[in-house]
């Protein structure tokens, strides 16, 4: 499980659950024994950034890496310059959080160096519930965009269909048969089938990816 390249970078479009995926990989990847660094890149979307969970993540041994402005409550769109820590130390097993569109993506023109053909992975988080990636048309374009922005190539889809704490396994294949779609079209893999922990369980065995249980740590217990 998670046998992926080194540096990992996660993009998909605001509300696919990118974030939520992109905690939920540090964390497994923690608990492996791994030295683990999560980098927020994301400085488009106001809500539900990884930074909100510094604490947490701290407390798994997770080195987070955001805003250079050290303040959760205040959105400033200022990346610190240690955002090439797991880019430049090997040492590191690396997942960057990435801005949910084309232009939260451009942010990684200024990577490119690192950005070496072989040597990271990039996962497109795919949620079929949003008007934009809802048809195989919709979400290649917005594939094909993200990866013009960022001038570099998706390797992965992960199938993050979900409807929050409300999930069923219906949403997980109705998203599933949408990630084949667009995996057919493109030769890219489903690398992931990313959902909460109770409907994970009641998967088929048999579908393309790895089946990847999750807990809702951007989720307070009070939210739907």
């Amino acid at each position: 499980m998670l046998n992926d390249k080194r540096l990992r970078f996660v993009i998909g479009h605001y509300g696919s659950g990118k974030t939520e995926f992109s905690i939920n990989y540090a964390v497994k990847l923690a608990e492996m024994g791994k030295k683990v660094a999560l980098a927020d890149l994301d400085v488009v979307n106001l809500y539900f950034r990884s930074r909100e969970k510094k604490k947490l993540l701290e407390e798994k041994g997770i080195r987070l890496i955001a805003s250079s402005i050290d303040a959760s409550a205040v959105d400033i769109p200022a990346i610190s310059a240690e955002i090439v820590v797991p880019m430049q130390d090997t040492s590191y097993e690396g997942i960057i959080d990435v801005g949910g569109d084309p232009a939260g993506a451009r942010t990684l023109g200024m990577y490119k160096e690192y950005l070496v053909e072989g040597q990271y992975d990039m996962f497109f988080v795919l949620n079929a519930n949003r008007p934009e990636t809802q048809t195989v048309e919709k979400a290649l374009e917005y594939l094909r965009k993200i990866e013009d922005t960022a001038r570099a190539k998706v390797t992965g889809i992960i199938n993050n269909t979900h409807m929050l704490k409300s999930t069923t396994v219906e949403n997980v294949l109705k998203g599933q048969k949408l990630a084949e779609e667009l995996s057919k079209s493109t030769g890219i893999p489903i690398k992931y089938i990313a959902c909460i922990e109770n409907v994970a369980s009641k998967l088929p065995k048999d579908l393309q990816g790895e089946i990847f249980p999750m807990k809702l740590y951007m989720r307070e217990d009070w939210m739907i």
